[in-house]
C-alpha cells in the first residue's frame, strides 16, 4: 500500500473514511471523489443538469457538517447520500415536473440500425413518453422509491435506508407502485424497461 494511499484514505471504507474526517477534514474529499458522479447522475436524470449540479454541492455540504453523526456501523455512505439527495431533490418539484411533462411530450427517437437488442430499445422508447407521463402522476414519495430502485444499484435494504423507512416499507410499497405503473402501460414492467441511457 503507498504512502499516498494511507495519507488520502482510499483504501479505508466510507464509515472509516468519515469517521476519520471528523478530526482530518480533508479526508471527507474522499467520499466526494467516490460517489458525487454517481450522485449527480441521478439528480440530473430528476432535475436536469443545471440544477443537478447545485443539488449535489448542496448533498456533500450537508453531508460534511452532519458527518459526525454518521453511523459508522454502515461501510457504505451511498444509501446516506442517496436519501440526502432525495430529501433536496423534493425542494425541487416544480423543476422536476416540468422535466417530466417535457419527456412525456418529446417523440421517440427510431434507432439507426437493428441489433439484437433493437426491438426492447425501440419499446422502452416508445414507452418514454408514456412512462414520464406516469411518473408525474405518482406521489413524490412513490416516485422517489421507483427512481431510485430503478436508476441506481442500491439494494432494498439500502433503500429502505436512503429513504428512512423500514425494508418492509420498501417492498410493500414498490408492489403497489410498480402494479400502478404497470396498469398504466398496459402491462409493461417500468423497471424491466427502464431506459438507463436516458
Amino acid at each position: 500500500m503507498s504512502a499516498q494511499a494511507l495519507l488520502d484514505g482510499s483504501h479505508l471504507d466510507d464509515a472509516t473514511v468519515i469517521g476519520r474526517s471528523v478530526d482530518q477534514p480533508e479526508l471527507f474529499a474522499t467520499v466526494f471523489d467516490r460517489h458525487a458522479g454517481e450522485i449527480f447522475q441521478y439528480v440530473a436524470r430528476r432535475l436536469g443538469p443545471g440544477p443537478a449540479e447545485d443539488v449535489v454541492a448542496e448533498v456533500f455540504l450537508v453531508a460534511f457538517r452532519s458527518r459526525a453523526r454518521y453511523d459508522r456501523a454502515r461501510p457504505d455512505a451511498r444509501p446516506w447520500l442517496y436519501g440526502m439527495a432525495t430529501n433536496l431533490t423534493s425542494q425541487h418539484r416544480r423543476a422536476e415536473r416540468r422535466r417530466i411533462r417535457a419527456m412525456s411530450r418529446v417523440a421517440a427517437d427510431r434507432p439507426g440500425s437493428f441489433d439484437d437488442r433493437s426491438a426492447e430499445r425501440v419499446t422502452a422508447e416508445q414507452l418514454q413518453p408514456r412512462l414520464a407521463r406516469v411518473l408525474s402522476r405518482l406521489s413524490p414519495g412513490e416516485r422517489d422509491l421507483l427512481l431510485l430502485v430503478a436508476w441506481t444499484d442500491l439494494s432494498y435494504e439500502d433503500v429502505a435506508q436512503a429513504l428512512g423507512v423500514p425494508i418492509g416499507t420498501v417492498r410493500s410499497r414498490l408492489h403497489r407502485v410498480r402494479a400502478k405503473v404497470r396498469r398504466s402501460l398496459g402491462g409493461a414492467d417500468p423497471l424491466s424497461l427502464e431506459n438507463r441511457d436516458g
